[in-house]
């Protein structure tokens, strides 16, 4: 991606939200009402320019699922809640839009702004087309590719070295291949054309909801903190010992914290962080567990209040006691 980030256009289906100034909308209520209002119940994506990086929300049927962040150390996904802190209170800089988008540009540009970019061939002059898709087509080349061509952002999705699918930012008109063609040509510009690719395109990933994250924090700082109470000074310690042994297999554990420090972004979908918090309590409460209280009931009383939260990920189904 361009350091140019903030005059660049990606595609859309239709604009919900032109690109205006940050200052004049509320980002949470604009995400909220996506939700809610039944017209802006679609896949988009809000886009947020800030003076030092670049935001955007991806949302399916209105709902935020996945955030990605670029700034001085790249591109990267980003937790959703993480990605809202960036954006200021009252903001005095930074540009959004609101677009509606395809499911699968919406995969292309979270992928593109996540997933480092493969490297072609040494001497390979991808700015010209005449070389580019013979190698593309020989290779029988699955995934997609992105040109970047002054101000605009374009993906090309392959299946079998052939193009499948066409996201394109332009407005000429003419047919997929003409426009393209355009894309290259830019009379006679295409030094500054930018073309990478990636393998595969999977799915949109589909984060698990703020909610539940901060549900599954809340049960295990509560965990630890109860069996503390209960005289076992080294419960936290344990607490940890037991995310470090499963880190390896869990990489979202690293999404609790049990030393005051700030916990990871947890970017995984809902039964990932499912799975891995019911391994955390089972390791933790077979070596911490309280000898007066039953693993049973000390989860019960913890996971109550929010017990449909925990029934509906799954959470009971997962752990070897019966809780409820």
């Amino acid at each position: 991606m361009p350091s140019t980030v903030a005059a660049l256009r990606f595609p859309y289906v239709r604009v919900l939200l032109p690109r205006t100034r940050l200052a004049y909308i509320h980002v949470r209520n604009l995400l909220t009402d996506a939700k809610r209002d039944r017209s802006a119940r679609v896949s988009a994506y809000v886009a947020v320019w800030l003076p030092d990086e670049f935001v955007v929300f991806y949302l399916l049927e209105g709902e935020v699922v996945n955030a990605t962040i670029l700034d001085a150390a790249g591109p990267r996904a980003a937790g959703i809640a993480t990605a809202l802190e960036r954006i200021p209170a009252e903001p005095e800089y930074g540009d959004i839009c609101f677009h509606e988008a395809d499911e699968q540009q919406l995969a292309c540009m979270y992928a593109s702004l996540s997933r480092p970019d493969e490297p072609w061939s040494a001497g390979m002059k991808v700015t010209d087309p005449a070389e580019l898709f013979p190698y593309l087509n020989a290779m029988t080349f699955d995934g997609f590719m992105e040109i970047v061509a002054e101000d605009t952002v374009n993906y090309l999705v392959f299946n079998n070295g052939a193009v499948q699918r066409a996201f394109l930012s332009t407005t000429h008109h003419g047919t997929t291949v003409d426009r393209v063609a355009k894309l290259f040509a830019r009379e006679g510009r295409s030094q500054g054309t930018q073309v990478r690719r990636w393998s595969g395109l999977d799915a949109l990933p589909v984060q698990a909801p703020a909610a539940l994250v901060q549900a599954y924090r809340d049960l295990a700082a509560g965990l630890v903190e109860r069996l503390t109470g209960a005289g076992h000074a080294s419960a936290a310690a344990l607490g940890e010992q037991a995310r470090q042994n499963l880190l390896a297999q869990f990489p979202v554990l690293g999404g609790l914290s049990f030393n005051g420090d700030r916990p990871a972004d947890v970017i995984a979908d809902a039964r990932a962080l499912t799975r891995a918090t019911a391994a955390w309590i089972k390791d933790f409460l077979f070596v911490a567990g309280d000898q007066n209280a039953a693993p049973e009931a000390l989860l019960k009383e913890l996971t109550w209040p929010r017990r449909h939260v925990f029934q509906s990920a799954g959470l009971y189904q997962l752990l070897p006691w019966k809780v409820l």
